[in-house]
């Protein structure tokens, strides 16, 4: 009896235990594509919400002025952070700024004083790709993005660029490390190409 009971239980160690580790792989393997598709989302976010606050009038609800939207935009990105144009038309025209001083200089200067007046941008984003590192803390994507843009004495363009940006996960969530973007064209548009834009946006009104 005491033979038959060792069997026994030779047999149920055996029958058990190859099928531990694979259910252990299998669900450690389903937490590594959550975990992946969540970062995905939170970078899409991130980029969408780095997109809304650059369009004009600004849907954000409540932002004071230019130097606060800044504010809010430098938020998204991290202490080494570096934002670059790129290319035959970018390279020149924006330069490369590194750290968060030197971004919000960059923006600063892009909206202090425009004559004429730029009173409508909108940022439209396509063609997108995310790739989340192995280790799930960095990540790089890529867009095409295009964007009409309208002018107070009623002049117009459609401009149209790609991005290659990257990322990292920070103690307080992801945030961009690397914004560069490079020219696909610049389209003038006819006088009066639009019509019945708001002068200030109420969307996110409470």
């Amino acid at each position: 009896m005491k033979i038959h009971a060792i069997a026994r239980e030779t047999d149920t160690m055996q029958t058990a235990d190859p099928a531990q580790p694979a259910a252990t792989g299998a669900l450690a393997a389903l937490e590594r594509r959550i975990a992946q598709l969540e970062a995905e989302a939170e970078i899409r976010r991130l980029q969408a919400r780095y997109m809304f606050l650059c369009d004009t009038p600004l849907p954000e609800f409540g932002v004071a002025d230019d130097a606060e939207r800044i504010e809010r935009i430098v938020a998204l990105y991290t202490p080494d952070a570096v934002w670059e144009g790129v290319g035959e038309h970018y390279d020149g025209q924006f330069g490369r700024a590194e750290g968060r001083d030197a971004i919000r200089a960059h923006f600063a200067r892009f909206w202090a004083g425009k004559d004429p007046e730029l009173i409508l941008n909108c940022h439209y984003l396509t063609s997108e790709q995310i790739h989340v590192a192995a280790d799930g803390r960095t990540a790089e994507g890529q867009w095409v993005h295009m964007q009409p843009w309208l002018f107070s004495d009623g002049k117009a363009l459609l401009r149209s660029s790609r991005l290659n940006n990257a990322f990292r996960r920070e103690p307080e969530g992801w945030r961009i490390t690397r914004t560069r973007t490079e020219n696909v064209f610049i389209a003038p548009l006819p006088a009066g190409w639009a019509s019945d834009y708001p002068s200030k946006s109420v969307l996110m009104a409470p």
